[in-house]
Parts: structure tokens; sequence; C-alpha cells
């Protein structure tokens, strides 16, 4: 067996070893300078086109002395935004970007220091835990747009599929190689696919402690050194359900101490069995059924925040062909000065991305 790693920051990490359990480091492109070496990433992966993945967020956390890391997370709703608790853990103030495929680029910006851990999480503990689960509120509701919308979770009658033989999409800003090779964030929003395992062939590879019933596991789609990484905790993987639906079936949680490009599998929460949690904390049920949609009506409070983006290129696996590309040079070199994006917006403000004119 390997040891169990959280997959702090925008990457994911793979495989784990029996033993003990260690935490991550940042993993945020515009905080290097200041940061501590990343620890995760998506590995073996393409760059994502814009539009392709509203859903995701990159989360910059504040913590003790300033220390500054990065994970991934999931919109769930205008105002909340679903991601690990190991990643909030320790940490004070969050500064999330909404609506981006480069850092450097985002929509929205926006700062809070609202979190809610799940209680049988400990925080003062962190690492890889059981119910690695957490939630950033925000105080005023984020705009939607074609690149900013919620996904739906995976419901409760689903948490315990067994999703073995699956295909599955990670996506995240984590590191793209192992840091012993010389990987490093990426600045682009990159993803990868992977393939569902059992629990039980989860359990060949890490100690059956980090594996429980709420865990789902993936590994390599066709390559071995495809994966999340460093970086990546928090994000979401997701699949095309049987409704045709995207629907969001892990959390990123941990992988192995023997890095990235290696076949080990990744493990993720399942978000099927936090929904009364969830209920209770937001006042919203996430929850659904294939027959209340069907009827076209939902057990959630508000349509758009239990059902897929409604855009083609979302809610349907992306083509190989489609994705693999590259985005256009133009969208990438028009990127605001480094400056107006590092710096933390104002607390109460829901900050938009500067202006190309004010960036020339």
């Amino acid at each position: 067996m390997k040891m169990v790693v959280s997959l702090f920051g925008l990457f994911l990490i793979l495989g784990v070893a029996q033993g003990g359990v260690f935490k991550s480091g940042p993993a945020i492109i515009e905080d290097l300078r200041n940061a501590q070496p990343p620890s995760s990433r998506i590995v073996a992966g393409w760059e994502a086109e814009e539009g392709q993945f509203p859903y995701q967020v990159s989360v910059r956390m504040v913590g003790a002395n300033a220390v500054v890391t990065s994970c991934g997370g999931s919109i769930l709703h205008e105002q909340w935004v679903l991601t690990a608790a190991h990643c909030l853990a320790n940490c004070d103030t969050f500064v999330v970007r909404f609506g981006l495929t480069n850092l450097t680029r985002p929509e929205h910006i926006v700062e809070s220091t609202l979190k809610h851990i799940h209680p049988e999480y400990i925080e003062i503990i962190a690492g890889v835990q059981r119910d690695d689960i957490a939630l950033i509120e925000f105080t005023r509701p984020i705009p939607f747009s074609a690149n900013v919308q919620p996904i739906r979770l995976m419901n409760s009658a689903q948490k315990n599929t067994n999703y073995a033989g699956v295909t599955m999409i990670a996506s995240g800003f984590g590191l793209t190689d192992d840091p012993w090779n010389g990987g490093t964030g990426s600045e682009v929003l990159r993803w990868v696919l992977q393939r569902g395992i059992s629990n039980a062939e989860c359990r060949l590879w890490y100690n059956a402690q980090n594996v429980q019933d709420p865990i789902i596991c993936s590994q390599f789609y066709n390559n071995t050194s495809q994966s999340t990484c460093q970086g990546d905790s928090g994000g979401p993987l997701v699949f095309v359900d049987a409704d045709d639906k995207l629907t969001q079936i892990g959390v990123v949680s941990f992988g192995s101490m023997w890095g990235c490009n290696h076949p080990v599998p990744s493990g993720y929460v399942r978000p099927g069995y936090y929904h009364d949690w969830l209920q209770n904390v937001t006042g919203m049920n996430f929850d659904w059924s294939f027959s209340s949609e069907d009827d076209g009506s939902s057990s959630s409070e508000e349509d758009d925040v239990t059902s897929a983006p409604e855009e083609d290129d979302v809610t349907s696996a992306p083509e190989e062909d489609d994705v693999t590309s590259a985005p256009e040079e133009d969208d990438v070199t028009s990127a605001p000065e480094e400056d107006d994006v590092t710096s933390a917006p104002e607390e109460d403000d829901v900050t938009s991305a500067p202006e190309e004119d004010d960036s020339a």
C-alpha cells in the first residue's frame, strides 16, 4: 500500500501508502512568489476551453502567518461553493475566482471569511480524514453567466453506486508533473479523463481506513500518467448521468505519496452522503430524483441549483478533438496586468475581472 496525501491547491495527487497522512502545499500560479511549493495537479490532461467547465472555481486560502495555499471547488448555488474540508482547515480568508480558464482572467473575484466544515471533520488535525467536505458561503449572490454556472450533485439514492468502469472527468489548476520532475502549477484550467474503480479495488492500494463508504476512487483512463495532482483538492469529479446531465460524483480528497505519474488511484468524497448536512447549512435541498426531474419538478428550492448547465458542450462528455485543442491565442494573451488580478478584492465586494481597456 501507499501513503495517503491531501490534495491541496488546484492540483490532485494520486495513490497512497499505508501509514500516516500528509498535507500538501499551495499550488496557485500567481502566488508562487509568496507561497510554499505546490502539491497537486492535473497530469497528462488537456487545456479547457472557455465555458467548458463553468462550475469550476479556484480557491485561494490565507492561513496563519499569511501563508497562501489554493484548491479547487465547484459552484452549487450563487452563494455557495463546495470544496474539501482540508482546504479550508485552519484558514480564515478565502479568495474565490469564478468563470475562468486562466487564473489571470476570471469573470469575478470574491473574498469570503465564511466557511462551513463538516462537523465530523477534525479541523485541528486537518489532512486526510473521513467527511472531508466543506462549503464557502458568500454574503452576496455571484452573477451567473455562460461561464459561471452551478453543477448538479450526485443524489442520495446514488451514494453507494459502484462506478467501476465509468468514464469520469476531473479538472483543476494543479501541477502538471511531480515536483521532483520539475512540475509546476498550471495557469490554465486543465482536465483529464478518469476511469472509476470499485472501493474494493481501491482498498488494494490504500489503507481501508481511508477508503470507507463515503469515498469514490478513480484511476487513469488509458494512460498511466493521467491523474489529478497537488493543487486539485476540493475540485469536482463529474460524469454524464443516465439523463445525459453532467453530475458531480466526487470532491477531490487524497492521493499518493508515490506521485502523480503513477497508476495509483485517487480518492474523492461522495457528495451523495451529505445532502442532510448540506441542507442544514444552506437551508436548501440539493437532492433530487430522476422521476421528479422527468415530471418537470425538482426537490430543490431552486431549479438552477440541482440541474446541470444547459450548454451543450458542458452537459455531454467533451469530444476528444474538441477539447484537446488549446484556446485561441488572442484569448490568452489579452490577460490583464498581473497586479490587477492578484490583489485581494474588498471584502464585501463581488469583484468583476478588470476590463481589458483598464489592463492595457
